[in-house]
Parts: C-alpha cells; sequence; structure tokens
C-alpha cells in the first residue's frame, strides 16, 4: 500500500484571509513544501488560472496538482448550470492527472464571513440533504465520465458539517460521490473521526490530515464567534500539534488499503505558527504513523 503526502498552500497563502498572509508568497509556499518532502500541492487561487501556464508552474517546482477546492452552488443551479460552471476547472484537473476535484457546497455557508458566527450556520433537514445528494449524484457521474472524480467536502460553517450530516449526504448519493474526509473539520464538527471513518471507509477517496486545538475550538463555540475567528485563533494545525489520534486514523488507512493523497491542510497565522516550520512537523508525524501502520510513502 503507497500514499502519497500534499499539502494545501494555505499556510503561505490563506485566500480567505489574504491580510494574514501578505508576507508570503505561493512560490515560497512551493518551493518550501517540495523542499520538506511534499510531492503534491492543491490548487490554490493565486496560481496560473490557464493549464499550460499551471501546469509549467507546477513543474517548476517539481511538485504535482493533488487536488483542489471547487465551490459549488448546486443548492440554487440545475445541474446542468452547475456542470457548465465547473467545466473548466474539472477539464484542467484532468489534464494536469489530479486525483480528484474537492467540492463543497457553497451557495448559503458561512464560513467566509467575518461577523456570522460559526454556531448559525446553515442546516438543512434530512429530506433536503437527501434531495441535495441526488443532484450531487448527477453532477458526480457526469465528472467520471469525462474521466475526474467529485470528492465532497465537509466543512465548518456549511450545511455538511456534522457526523449526522456526512452521513445523509453519503446515504443518499450514488457512489459516484466520494467523501474528501477531513478529520480536524469532522472534530470540529462534533462528529467521531474514527466512527466516521469505519462507516464510509469504501467512499474516501482523499483525506485531509488536520489538527485542532480544543481549548480554541471549545471559545469558538462557547462565544459565538466566526469560523475566520477561529482560523486567526489557531482552532487548526498541522498533524501531531493537536489533539487527534492520527495514527488511529493511518491504522484505519491501512486495514482499508488506501492508495490515495493525504494531505495536510491547516490554515492558521504564520506569526504564531510559521508555515515552514509547522509544515514540516506535520509531515514528520504523517511518515512516522505512515511507517508504523505499514503504509509506504511514495517520495
Amino acid at each position: 500500500m503507497t500514499v502519497k503526502i500534499g499539502i494545501s498552500p494555505i499556510a503561505w497563502q490563506n485566500d480567505d484571509l489574504p491580510d494574514l498572509t501578505s508576507a508570503f508568497t505561493m512560490e515560497q509556499c512551493l518551493k518550501e513544501a517540495r523542499e520538506i518532502g511534499y510531492t503534491g500541492v492543491e490548487r490554490g487561487r493565486r496560481m496560473p488560472a490557464d493549464t499550460e501556464g499551471l501546469k509549467a508552474y507546477l513543474q517548476k517546482y517539481d511538485i504535482a496538482l493533488c487536488g483542489g477546492w471547487c465551490s459549488g452552488n448546486l443548492l440554487v443551479a440545475s445541474v446542468e448550470e452547475e456542470c457548465a460552471a465547473i467545466t473548466q476547472q474539472v477539464d484542467q484537473f484532468i489534464s494536469l492527472n489530479a486525483p480528484c476535484l474537492v467540492y463543497a457546497e457553497c451557495s448559503n455557508t458561512v464560513q467566509g464571513m467575518a461577523n456570522t458566527p460559526v454556531n448559525d450556520r446553515p442546516k438543512l433537514s434530512k429530506d433536503e440533504v437527501t434531495t441535495y445528494a441526488k443532484k450531487l449524484s448527477e453532477v458526480a457521474k457526469w465528472m467520471q465520465d469525462r474521466g475526474m472524480v467529485l470528492s465532497y467536502h465537509h466543512h465548518m460553517g456549511s450545511f455538511i458539517e456534522s457526523e449526522e450530516e456526512v452521513n445523509w449526504l453519503m446515504e443518499g448519493s450514488s457512489p459516484e460521490v466520494t467523501l474528501c474526509f477531513d478529520t480536524g473539520h469532522l472534530l470540529f464538527g462534533g462528529g467521531d473521526v474514527m466512527a466516521t471513518m469505519d462507516r464510509w471507509a469504501d467512499r474516501i477517496h482523499h483525506v485531509h490530515f488536520k489538527d485542532i486545538r480544543p481549548d480554541v475550538v471549545k471559545d469558538v463555540r462557547d462565544n459565538d464567534r466566526s469560523f475566520l475567528d477561529a482560523v486567526i485563533a489557531g482552532a487548526f494545525t498541522v498533524p501531531g500539534d493537536g489533539c487527534i489520534d492520527f495514527q488511529a486514523v493511518a491504522d484505519k488507512l491501512a486495514k482499508m488499503s488506501f492508495n490515495g493523497w493525504i494531505v495536510v491542510e491547516a490554515e492558521q497565522d504564520p506569526a504564531k505558527a510559521p508555515p515552514y516550520e509547522y509544515s514540516r512537523k506535520g509531515y514528520q508525524h504523517i511518515l512516522e504513523v505512515c511507517a508504523n501502520a505499514g503504509l509506504t510513502v511514495e517520495t
């Protein structure tokens, strides 16, 4: 069983909070990530938009495209409209051999609203989530026919945040809808990391290794702070620096015969957590838990 280790550029270049990372560049991110040992990077908004430009940009730093965020609007758009809206990104990811498109519904999320408590996120009923899941299945099938995998990212501030909502979405969708399983978002959302992995092992296609600081999360919840407040305060961190047992996660991935990408995504204030130092710490921790689990890391 072989896995690859990638990273999101968000520690160096935060798209939602650009002022937080204004002292860093995307070029620095790619150079340092590759120097640490990461072999892939998820797409960032400040990378070249055109496919050939992005390909040359990544080749310059000898790093692969290991996925990337897609802001969905399927709740308010038809399947046809949504497919048309994301065609360029899907085709680009196919051209660059990305493992998946990381899709999340953003039409009603509060994750980018600085003055809206994450506790005030939208909530849908099970029937509403099931209706959405059917539409999502159509998009995922369309993507699969083109040669790309849709991996849904449950996310704080969105209507798919809790373990129960992840279950509803997976139960209501077809197998073409895979799961981008994010340890930090699930625990922040009150879910059970290992129970969710056990339940949806056959649907997990992409994994975000994200740790949390529980004292910060509690403060965010107790004092009605926003998701962006949580990021600035340090709710998230790299694996091995918070409370999640990533050895148990790696052991489970080995039992699943997982052979995809493990991606570090840990946005926080770089003044408190220097990106190179913390990204290296996360990488070393992943190497350790993978070795213990019998997972070979492709370098």
